[in-house]
């Protein structure tokens, strides 16, 4: 079965392709906590950051519409954990409005608040979406290591992704099966059906995990990634990440 893979594209030649992982995890980061410190009533400096990122897509040669198709499905998500701020946020109302016996005003203190959350979780999606894109999977996994991170989150994040895939395919072979198995029925039955399938499926989970896990211990597996990528800082990775900080000091300086 095809899989959209998050690191599809991390082979194209480009300048942001080949930096140094690690460059690229720190830069990034500096670029993330400078948006997330940002003062909400700072909107011009959102534009400045969103500029920013939109150069480094340019400059990755990731065509721009695949990367904003792809950042437009995290919006639902930011959507439903920002939009109620707008009703709680105490101020002089703007707009009211009553949904049967509750209601519900607008302030202008709430959406401002609304639209500093929003801008802020887009564009640091924007941005972890960038970097996976132009970063292969192990290479940042490996980057992870040498920055130090913890061993048992970045075994977790290798896990998660690489067997998310398989079982996908289980599921999609599970759902295969009962549409060739069922001709019609209620809702109702499809719903059990679909609940069955998700408890077998967490059976099968656990134990393709047994298995796996027994076959990378025969195998010598010791928590370690191995790549066969050489980890040496270039002049050029350095001057990128002075840029990138500079950038980064200057827009939260001087307009953040």
């Amino acid at each position: 079965m095809e899989h959209s893979y998050i690191d599809e594209y991390s082979r194209i030649k480009s300048f942001i392709h080949n930096l140094e992982p690690r460059i690229k995890l720190i830069s990034f980061f500096a670029l993330i906590v400078s948006i997330i410190f940002t003062r909400p009533a700072a909107m011009p400096a959102f534009g400045a950051y969103a500029m920013l990122i939109f150069l480094l897509v340019f400059l990755s040669k990731i065509p721009l519409m695949l990367v904003l198709s792809r950042s437009f499905s995290v919006i639902p998500f930011i959507l439903i954990m920002s939009i109620f701020i707008i009703f709680i946020k105490p101020g002089e109302p703007v707009w009211e409005f009553s949904l049967g016996i509750f209601k519900l005003s607008i302030t202008n203190e709430g959406l401002a608040m609304f639209l500093n959350i929003a801008a802020k979780a887009y564009l640091c999606s924007l941005s972890m979406l960038l970097l996976m894109l132009s970063t292969n999977f192990l290479n940042l996994l490996k980057a992870l290591e040498k920055l130090r991170v913890p061993s048992i989150l970045i075994m977790i994040i290798s896990f998660m992704y690489r067997y998310l895939f398989v079982l996908e395919d289980e599921l999609m072979r599970m759902k295969r099966a009962k549409d060739s198995r069922t001709i019609a029925g209620s809702r109702w039955f499809h719903a059990r059906a679909l609940a069955n399938m998700l408890g077998v499926l967490f059976v099968r989970a656990y134990e393709r995990a047994e298995d796996v896990y027994l076959a990378m211990c025969a195998r010598g597996f010791d928590g370690g990634i191995r790549t066969i990528y050489d980890y040496k800082l270039r002049i050029k990775d350095l001057c990128f990440l002075a840029t990138a900080v500079s950038a980064v000091s200057i827009i939260k300086i001087y307009i953040g």
